[in-house]
């Protein structure tokens, strides 16, 4: 089945020491690190297609414009969001939101690149 606009997927965190600037050393503040909401956000843009992608087919990341607006404690529950909103031939655009308690903590746009699996490993360096 191929991928459609409006697949979407939401995946919930609740914020612990291993997620904090502090841990990605990003930062030097225990509050959700930025690298951590963006791999929040890109494991909902997987789920979403999940399933969607042709026989041997993978998706990988391309381009992300992202920001991180509030930060969140440990402790905290967040929601991140990804909806493929646009298919251009193999890339797909998300819109992605991050949420905690109805506010919005992040926002963003990613673009995944459909590829063969085998053909991609094959030109690693």
């Amino acid at each position: 089945m191929a991928p459609r606009t409006g697949l979407s997927a939401r995946i919930e965190l609740v914020v612990t020491e291993a997620d904090t600037a502090e841990a990605f050393r990003s930062g030097a503040v225990p509050v959700l690190a930025t690298p951590r909401l963006i791999a929040l956000c890109e494991e909902a843009s997987c789920l979403a297609i999940k399933g969607h992608l042709p026989a041997n087919g993978t998706s990988v990341a391309k381009r992300l414009q992202f920001d991180h607006l509030v930060p969140v404690g440990i402790g905290g529950t967040v929601w991140a969001e990804a909806t493929l909103d646009r298919i251009e031939g193999r890339r797909l655009v998300f819109t992605l939101s991050v949420t905690e308690g109805g506010g919005l903590v992040a926002a963003g746009k990613l673009v995944r690149v459909i590829v063969d699996h085998d053909t991609f490993l094959a030109n690693v360096r």
